[in-house]
């Protein structure tokens, strides 16, 4: 490699989509610990909206944002991770603390870095990593596992999480409803393996019921704050709720646990900070992806260069499932 400089979308200040700014800057530096990976797409995630809006309090600036990447080691301080092999990447910081997947070039810590064998194109690999792993830890911490019997509810079905996890709750033979706060995006829903499909207007209560009078067994909400509470009401006596999303915020405010969790019910979550290094996990899922299992839901794929449109998609509901952003055009991106 004897390029010395790299393109980045370089966050340079809290605001709005504009202060992504695209410049040319030094290809890090490999150090002990850390290999360096060449970007090849990087999947975008609403905590990355977060960050650049100024509501993540440790992150200083100007920062490379993207929590996650895949990519091919370009060098390498691991024998595990050789030259040339393929890799993704998932939390554990990056991005926040340290650069991450929105650049030509990343250096990442090595207990980070995932091998994985697949011949599977750049952009389908870029919409695995976060938004399967976080599905998949989602409804094993609800108990869906294969062959499971049952009720789910998906809050939020429509964001990338919320389609991935109908794709793979609906391969395990769960009956599922999935809500979306937009119409038009009913069939998209439908298509992906949701049997109902509900738009996400006011109080659900009534319409869950007519659905299923005593309750979904269990409920993956991926709003979050605001609808954390309903979801614990919506739940059958007994049932689990998981709430693995912040579309709403992070914060649920004036909750009391004894008066708003009825008894019996139970009230999980899931980070996907828990499955960073998870490559036997993330294997699977791409080799059920390549069997044909999994259709992984790709929205739209953006070039680096159109980093800030990009998050005015995402930001203004636009997404029905991923959002990609690859470091040449879309059209040059493959294998």
């Amino acid at each position: 490699m004897n390029a010395t400089t790299m393109r980045a979308a370089v966050c340079v200040r809290p605001g709005g989509p504009e202060v992504l700014e695209i410049r040319d800057v030094p290809i890090p530096r490999v150090r002990a610990g850390w290999s360096l990976v060449r970007v090849r797409g990087a999947g975008l995630n609403r905590s990355e909206l977060r960050t650049r809006q100024g509501h993540s309090p440790t992150v200083r600036f100007p920062r490379v944002l993207g929590i996650e990447c895949v990519g091919t080691i370009a060098a390498s301080t691991d024998p595990a991770l050789p030259e040339g092999a393929t890799v993704a990447a998932v939390m554990g910081e990056m991005g926040r603390a340290f650069d991450g997947g929105y650049a030509e070039y990343a250096l990442l810590p090595d207990p980070l870095l995932m091998p994985i064998t697949t011949t599977l194109p750049w952009t389908v690999l870029a919409a695995l990593p976060e938004t399967y792993l976080t599905a998949h830890g989602s409804l094993a911490a609800l108990g869906v596992e294969p062959n499971t019997k049952g009720r789910l509810l998906i809050r939020g079905g429509s964001s990338s999480v919320g389609m991935a996890a109908i794709a793979i709750a609906a391969a395990r033979g769960v009956e599922i409803a999935a809500t979306t706060r937009r119409p038009g995006k009913r069939a998209a829903l439908r298509a992906a393996g949701a049997a109902h499909v509900l738009v996400d207007d006011g109080p659900l209560a009534d319409r869950v019921g007519a659905l299923w009078p005593d309750g979904p067994d269990r409920v993956l909400d991926l709003v979050g704050a605001r609808t954390a509470v309903e979801s614990l009401a919506l739940v059958r006596r007994g049932g689990t709720v998981c709430v693995s999303g912040s579309l709403s915020g992070w914060l649920v405010r004036d909750f009391e646990p004894i008066a708003m969790i009825p008894s019996g019910t139970k009230l999980t979550s899931f980070h996907s900070d828990d499955v960073k290094g998870a490559a036997a996990t993330l294997q699977h899922l791409v080799e059920e992806v390549e069997a044909g299992v999994l259709q992984p839901n790709i929205d739209r794929v953006f070039a680096l260069e159109e980093i800030a449109a990009a998050h005015r998609y995402l930001e203004d509901d636009r997404a029905t499932g991923k959002v990609v952003v690859v470091p040449q055009p879309a059209s040059g991106c493959g294998r």
